[in-house]
């Protein structure tokens, strides 16, 4: 049986019911069939207005119900939503077996300010993963898209379209990663180890060098303690304790000091990162590592490399606790003045002053930090100037007076022509400068500086880059206007500093020509730097031999601890022979003439007379034994010592 639908002239055929009262779906169907008749009612109505907000309804679009009670839908039952009783029952009614339409509760209204994303497909069905539910924005069977106005909420990881994307800066396949910055410091700090260890380490493998022995020998349980001098402290000795009481090999001490002292350049140099850009600290460690007496200096026992760390790293501290924005930066600070005064302690009185200076102007809080550190760095040469020396201006003069009357000395010259070495040059007189084409550089740097303090003005960044200038200058003072000797080492803590403002001013530049013209000026400066360490390597290898030859000349003359050897190269030979060191003269006076000859009854001795030189007045009825392997040095033995074989 059919009903003729006369206001939309379709037929509409109606459900067939089941036969007696108790069939199943009975109850059903008379429910299904009164809704029907007030379907009928309701599509003669005038149609409402359309809903700026529909309830989620079914869709004329969608898939039809499937099973034996679904009916065909018509245009008319389609057109216009459900009355909200209709609905409600519709929801509420169970689902007849083959239904694939899913249960929807519709008692709650939507979000009047849902807005459809333009991005969602309105044809798929995702499941959120934590609930298993399916996720707001995506059509279900039988609702069209456009009824579906609930916002997708992010609860999750990314997924879909927004992972394919990912975020700005990511790497494909790693979505929401940016790409890992190129560790440049790390490399040069590794860079730096690996010259030390092909270059420096096999060519100094077998023996220390004159001042090495003596800051090694002070905690030595081997060896008598060398003279240690008034200008000396002993930070370095510290430092070398370990290594020397666990073991007597010169080689492991060396690996210990390649791989601190690159650790270091790496430490130092970090500090530094926040306040000038990764690439600046890279390319000033880089720089300041390339030059041969940083690489040679780095397996040594001397204190100069380590003032310069502990002046990059104070004055990085320093800039950084100015700004007010880290609580930490103040004892940072603090302990960085400290240790670089436990290597050298006049140092970091230089060091502190262009610090304290600027803190009375820019920041007064940090200089109780600055003052305690230097204090507690100060301490143990303060006490040894006491108890050694009777007080800290008696030690001052005794260091005066070691150093060659400290004074107004304009020793420019004397820097210049050790330049390319030798380590030493005390006196300069008749030192000659090796190659000066491979000393423009040092000509060049005050040039750069002041370029680099320039730009820095424009900039309105005067003192990240005035700062470590004013600090080389101050720990230049004493070396280059106030002694009349140089070594190399003596400038390493203002070749670091420097190293900072002249590397901002390389990575500031635009041009890609000029880039390209400071890569090869860059690497023309390492290489030219790689010769100069090989030639001075080998020739303090070969200083350190004669040593050596000479400690091993002595105990074949039998010459057994305990024994005492006296003379210029004295300090270095009885380290190697096992014996005590004693000067009657020079620079390292520790004794007497009385107290030589009072030894020398007790104990074998021997004096050191270079190729030519005759012994002095109370040496004189010794016995002469040249040493082999060595440059026409002498042993003259004392009576009491034993004689030759």
């Amino acid at each position: 049986m059919t009903t003729d639908d006369a206001h939309l002239g379709t037929p509409t055929p109606e459900p067939a019911r089941p036969q007696g009262p108790k069939a199943p779906g009975a109850k059903r169907d008379r429910a299904t069939e009164g809704r029907g008749r007030r379907a009928d009612q309701n599509r003669r109505r005038p149609a409402p207005r359309p809903d700026l907000h529909p309830k989620p309804g079914p869709s004329a679009s969608g898939p039809s119900p499937s099973g034996p009670d679904a009916r065909p839908a018509t245009a008319a039952t389609t057109a216009r939503p459900e009355t909200g009783t209709t609905a409600q029952r519709r929801a509420e009614r169970p689902s007849a077996p083959g239904h694939s339409t899913p249960r929807r509760h519709l008692a709650q209204p939507p979000d009047p300010t849902a807005t459809a994303r333009p991005d969602t497909d309105p044809t798929a069905l995702t499941t959120r993963p934590e609930t298993g539910r399916p996720e707001a924005g995506a059509t279900r069977p039988g609702v069209h898209a456009s009824a579906v106005t609930t916002p997708r909420r992010h609860t999750g990881p990314t997924t879909g379209r927004q992972a394919a994307t990912g975020a700005p800066g990511a790497t494909p396949g790693a979505p929401g990663k940016r790409p890992r910055a190129v560790p440049w410091l790390a490399l040069a700090a590794l860079a730096y180890a690996l010259v030390q260890f092909v270059l420096v380490v096999p060519q100094l493998a077998h023996a220390l060098g004159w001042d090495e022995t003596v800051y090694v020998s002070q905690y030595d349980p081997r060896v008598p303690a060398a003279f240690f001098s008034a200008p000396r402290s002993r930070g370095i000795s510290f430092l070398t304790a370990p290594f020397i009481a666990a073991t007597p090999s010169v080689l492991v001490l060396r690996i210990g000091l390649t791989l601190l002292s690159s650790a270091a350049l790496y430490a130092a140099f970090r500090v530094w990162r926040p306040v000038v850009g990764a690439r600046t600290t890279a390319l000033a460690a880089l720089l300041f590592a390339g030059l041969w007496i940083t690489q040679i200096s780095g397996p040594q026992a001397m204190p100069n490399l380590w003032v310069a760390f502990g002046a990059v790293a104070a004055t990085g501290w320093f800039l950084r606790a100015v700004t007010g924005r880290e609580p930490r930066a103040d004892r940072w600070l603090a302990g960085c003045v400290a240790a670089t005064a436990l290597f050298r302690a006049p140092d970091a009185v230089w060091l502190a002053l262009p610090l304290i200076a600027t803190a009375l102007f820019r920041n007064r809080r940090t200089l109780p930090y600055l003052v305690g550190g230097l204090a507690a760095g100060l301490a143990q040469w303060v006490a040894e100037a006491y108890i050694r020396f009777g007080s800290v201006q008696d030690r001052l003069h005794v260091s005066s007076a070691t150093e060659g009357d400290m004074g107004l000395h304009l020793n420019f010259d004397n820097a210049w022509s050790s330049l390319n070495g030798p380590l030493l040059c005390r006196p300069c007189t008749a030192a000659t400068l090796d190659s000066p084409g491979l000393t423009l550089w040092w000509l060049a740097l005050p040039l750069l500086a002041a370029a680099a303090l320039a730009y820095a003005v424009r900039e309105r960044r005067l003192l990240p880059a005035a700062l470590p200038m004013a600090v080389a200058t101050a720990l230049s003072v004493p070396y280059l206007l106030m002694i009349d000797y140089s070594a190399p080492r003596f400038l390493l803590p203002a070749y670091a500093l420097l190293a900072l403002p002249v590397a901002g001013l390389v990575t500031r530049l635009n041009s890609r020509r000029a880039l390209v013209l400071a890569g090869l000026l860059i690497a023309a400066q390492l290489l030219s730097q790689s010769t100069v360490l090989t030639q001075v390597t080998a020739s303090a290898a070969l200083t350190n031999e004669r040593y050596r030859a000479a400690a091993d000349g002595l105990r074949t003359l039998g010459l057994r601890p305990p024994c005492l050897v006296s003379g210029p190269r004295a300090l270095p030979i009885a380290y190697d022979a096992g014996c005590a060191s004693a000067q009657v003269d020079g620079n390292n006076v520790s004794t007497t003439v009385a107290g030589i000859l009072d030894r020398a009854a007790k104990m074998p001795t021997a004096l050191l007379t270079a190729r030519g030189q005759r012994p002095p007045h109370y040496a004189r009825d010794w016995t002469p034994y040249p040493l082999h392997r060595t440059p026409g040095w002498t042993a003259w033995l004392a009576p009491a010592a034993p004689q030759g074989p």
